[in-house]
């Protein structure tokens, strides 16, 4: 039972989230924490003398954010309420609303993607015990090697090829 325990606890930091079910779509609940790091990333965005933020200064917030650069469509939308009232750019709070809209739409489970593609240093499509012991070094660095090891050979949840894959990590935070 532990050995599972140690094992979702490594899924779920996978995630960031509690686990969730499978039928039920959950919007990410937007914290005060989240909203003062929006507002951290628009003042080192938008620098010193500035009190908004540009389409250009926009795509780097979205990027320092979000891991990926916006589309041109995605810049133009969330610039359009700004647009619409001749303002030099976006101001803070229009930021934080439009990245709290934006984080709290987030697909979850393009998510996992991206933090087991993150793990899966190699590009193979599934964790090895050698990538496996990083992932849980990086997430729980004061676990004993053996249960890692144990929670790596546990039966129940792995399949037969002793790798981890997503769909197996997907099995884990379904169940």
């Amino acid at each position: 039972m532990r050995v599972i325990f140690l094992r979702r606890l490594l899924i779920s930091n996978f995630t960031m989230f509690a686990y969730y079910s499978a039928f039920t779509r959950h919007e990410r609940k937007i914290t005060d924490s989240d909203k003062k790091l929006f507002a951290k990333i628009f003042r080192k965005c938008a620098g010193d003398n500035k009190e908004y933020l540009t389409r250009e200064d926009l795509k780097v917030a979205v990027t320092m954010l979000f891991g990926y650069k916006p589309s041109k469509v995605e810049t133009d939308t969330m610039m359009s309420p700004v647009l619409l009232c001749n303002s030099p750019g976006m101001t803070v709070d229009d930021f934080i609303n439009a990245m709290s809209i934006k984080m709290a739409a987030q697909d979850r489970n393009e998510e996992i993607r991206q933090i087991f593609s993150a793990f899966d240093l190699h590009c193979r499509g599934f964790l090895n015990f050698e990538d496996f012991r990083k992932a849980f070094h990086c997430v729980a660095p004061h676990l004993p090697e053996q249960t890692i090891i144990e929670a790596f050979s546990h039966p129940d949840e792995k399949p037969v090829s002793n790798n981890i894959d997503l769909a197996t990590i997907w099995k884990v935070i379904y169940k």
